[in-house]
């Protein structure tokens, strides 16, 4: 099978914003639909913290993509009317430079080498490909969760380069609770002995820490009441392994390890390392002299839509509405909408039912 996934390699270093230079950088991206010809209707999709720039189907590749119900014709995404772009986050592993690519330099990974990674540098990097299209001002900017992030990072950095922006469960900066998960996260993997300072080798992976990492971030990304709604008290299917008295004993226990197994043979530790980080580090409070509602106010975007859910434990509610007010104090249009979503944070990627709807009227104006 063909993939649709193609690459742009940047023939001039890259500047890190925290210091260090990459070289030979390359951004992996996929597309959908047609650029007109005045290049204004350009839509570029950032992606959460473990996506591909596989979004939806094509013809080169028409598995389903992680945004499937949202990106095509006659979805909410209409790819009749816009040209949509759906980069990979530098630091991912599929496809664009990350800690797991060769250092042209030194012919080996970069591994723990890779200079520290920012929200600001994934931004800037689909800049890179936003350019490489002619295209000078975006018909929207979009992104869930770290996506939305790297969208407010892109407004920051890139004035008047986007007539909208589409925020979906993101924040102005990570709070406090979020930023202890993660830190556990990265620590739970650390400390599996198969990390060795991040020179673990492909046939050795720190499997356990990546797999108990996994289980803590599905938690958190859904809550409580959908987890007592979906699973209850059930009992899991399988028998427990002989001569393991701790074993699953729960359904809910069930998933989780498959989640959590699935997870481990596609993503690489480092760069999840580098990239849960890059969330912790983001402030938007930096573009606008330590004021996060400076920074929104100093946004240019004629329209904005900013989609928040009840029961988001990672980014709450309140975050959402604190970008709105940010955003309308600026004198900008803006959407904001309050969604009952039981799935919690990852609300967007499967209530359809709830996104469709209040996106597709925004994309209809």
């Amino acid at each position: 099978m063909s993939s649709a996934r193609k690459i742009l390699k940047l023939d001039r270093p890259f500047e890190m914003r925290r210091g260090g230079t990459l070289h030979g950088v390359e951004v992996a991206y996929e597309t959908w639909g047609e650029l007109s010809a005045a290049r204004d209707n350009a839509i570029l999709i950032f992606t959460g913290l473990s996506p591909s720039a596989h979004a939806a189907s094509s013809i080169e590749d028409p598995s389903p993509g992680w945004w499937e119900d949202m990106i095509g014709p006659g979805r909410p995404i209409d790819t009749r009317r816009y040209f949509v772009i759906c980069v990979n986050s530098l630091g991912s592993p599929f496809g664009s430079t990350s800690p797991a690519s060769i250092n042209p330099a030194t012919g080996e990974p970069y591994r723990l080498t890779f200079p520290v990674l920012t929200v600001e540098d994934i931004a800037r990097a689909g800049h890179e490909v936003v350019r490489a299209f002619g295209v000078t001002q975006l018909a929207s900017v979009v992104g869930p969760s770290l996506g939305g992030m790297s969208v407010l990072a892109y407004c920051a950095l890139f004035p008047n380069a986007a007539r909208t922006v589409v925020s979906i469960s993101a924040s102005a900066r990570s709070l406090p609770f979020a930023i202890a998960l993660r830190s556990l996260q990265r620590e739970i993997i650390r400390r599996d002995p198969l990390w060795k300072e991040g020179n673990y080798t492909p046939d050795a992976i720190p499997v356990c820490g990546m797999r108990l990492a996994r289980k803590l971030g599905v938690i958190t990304y859904r809550s409580a009441k959908e987890w007592a709604l979906r699973f209850g008290r059930e009992r899991a299917s399988v028998e427990r392994k002989p001569g393991d008295p701790f074993g699953i004993d729960f359904e809910i226990e069930s998933y989780l390890e498959h989640h959590a197994s699935k997870f481990t043979g596609q993503f690489d530790p480092n760069c999840y390392l580098y990239l849960s980080r890059a969330m912790d580090l983001f402030d938007l409070a930096d573009h606008g002299g330590g004021s996060v509602a400076e920074a929104l106010r100093r946004f240019t975007v004629e329209r904005a839509l900013v989609i928040g859910v009840e029961t988001d434990l990672l980014f709450p509610i309140e975050q959402q509405e604190e970008l709105a007010e940010g955003l309308r104090a600026g004198g900008r249009d803006v959407t904001f909408a309050r969604l009952p979503s039981i799935q919690g944070h990852d609300s967007f990627l499967v209530d359809m039912d709830r996104f469709r709807p209040v996106i597709a009227e925004f994309f209809s104006g």
